[in-house]
């Protein structure tokens, strides 16, 4: 797959998606959100891939929304063109496992994107922040609604308001990310990561993504009647014949193709 802002790479199960627009801080303008979305589909649905990384530079994620390509927008381009709900949230329908991986900033879009993945992973470098309020606007693709679910309102609150920036070592300790890596390991700590999950069986990862995200959606009750339809459901599986086995055997699962 060739595309003008992003670059492809591919490690066994693992598909590695990489925001390239390098002198613009790979900022987020629409054929860069058009191309992810194409990538993503592409990649979710290829029975090959089991995991696909989202991940930017050594020096940025992604800086935001392209400023330069929205100032001059008006309530009429911004509402009737649905701007950011067009194409910014493709993410979101892919049902395998997306890891973002973060170096270097992320901020406002940039920021907004890396919290649509499933988790994420930080360089000791990452810095992360909602500064939209400086340029006078809101955030717009859920910085004000996904912030404060990862990190609570008080700090949230905080972000969006002072537009500060917390750098990895608070994001990991409020929740924002899940593990931090020096700068220089990051990548091959993340593929570790990813390539433990794609060996696992991908239709029950794909389930668990699902459960999860459905706990933000509905009540506690609902969401384990959610969750044990899936647990149920499981019993037909070869995986599940496979991974008890191996349980029962003390041996390794062997989940290819399952």
């Amino acid at each position: 797959m060739q595309y003008a802002d992003l670059l492809i790479e591919n490690h066994g199960k693992v598909a590695v998606i990489r925001l390239n627009r390098p002198k613009a801080m790979n900022a987020l303008n629409d054929n860069m959100m058009n191309e992810l979305g194409d990538a993503l589909y592409k990649f979710d649905a290829d029975p090959a891939v089991h995991v696909i990384i989202l991940t930017g530079s050594e020096k940025v994620f992604a800086a935001g929304a392209d400023i330069a390509a929205m100032a001059n927008y008006t309530y009429a381009d911004t509402y009737p063109g649905n701007y950011i709900g067009r194409n910014w949230e493709h993410i979101l329908n892919i049902r395998k496992p997306v890891i973002g991986v973060v170096s270097g900033y992320a901020l406002g879009g940039g920021c907004e994107l890396a919290m649509m993945c499933d988790f994420l992973i930080a360089a000791d470098s990452a810095k992360f922040g909602q500064p939209e309020i400086k340029v006078g606007v809101t955030p717009g693709a859920g910085g004000t609604q996904r912030l404060p679910r990862a990190i609570g309102k008080s700090k949230a609150m905080d972000m969006l308001l002072t537009a500060r920036m917390i750098d990895a070592a608070e994001a990991e300790r409020t929740g924002l990310v899940s593990r931090v890596f020096p700068a220089d390991k990051i990548m091959e700590e993340a593929l570790k990561i990813a390539e433990s999950i794609a060996a696992m069986p991908v239709t029950v990862a794909m389930a668990i993504k699902d459960s999860v995200n459905r706990a933000y959606e509905t009540t506690l009750t609902e969401g384990v009647r959610y969750e044990r339809r899936y647990f149920h459901a499981a019993f037909g599986t070869p995986a599940q014949k496979e991974g008890m086995a191996a349980f029962l055997e003390k041996r390794p699962a062997n989940f290819e193709g399952k």
